[in-house]
């Protein structure tokens, strides 16, 4: 990684212009081209140094849903149900946790009624019941790592 990896990361953090050109736009506050800017991304992600380049989305002011859920999943049986918990493409975040309820995901869907759907979904499919946790409230909390 070198500077401009650094700048890349540490100034995309805080925003991305919303404009015609994006990449363009924002490599030129970075001291370098379009091309540049998303080729480094690329390598980035290809690389492992970065897991995800998008925006986040505020999925109940679109109409959508977003859940967190927990299951207890027999060890013998944690990757057999990890595969068929991320082969819905409505989950992210999917972690094992060293807990009664050993596997935790995200469940994010375009509506509400779809959400409970890929709940009892993943339910029928693995035979483990599916917790459904959904937020009580919503923090903000701005997070920044400098590199």
């Amino acid at each position: 990684m070198d500077e401009l990896d650094r700048r890349i990361i540490n100034q995309l953090q805080g925003g991305f212009p919303v404009s015609e050109r994006a990449f363009r736009d924002a490599g030129e506050g970075l001291g370098t081209t379009e091309s540049e800017l998303i080729t480094r991304l690329r390598c980035m992600l290809d690389d492992g140094l970065l897991t995800r380049f998008g925006p986040m989305y505020h999925a109940e002011n679109m109409g959508g849903a977003v859940t967190l859920c927990a299951m207890k999943v027999p060890l013998a049986r944690f990757d057999e149900v990890a595969g068929q918990v991320n082969a819905f493409p409505e989950v992210a975040h999917n972690y094992q946790r060293d807990h009664e309820m050993n596997m935790w995901f995200v469940l994010a869907t375009e509506t509400p009624d779809q959400l409970d759907a890929t709940v009892q979904e993943i339910d029928q499919l693995t035979g483990i019941p599916v917790f459904n946790l959904p937020k009580q409230e919503e923090f903000f909390v701005g997070l920044h790592f400098q590199v």
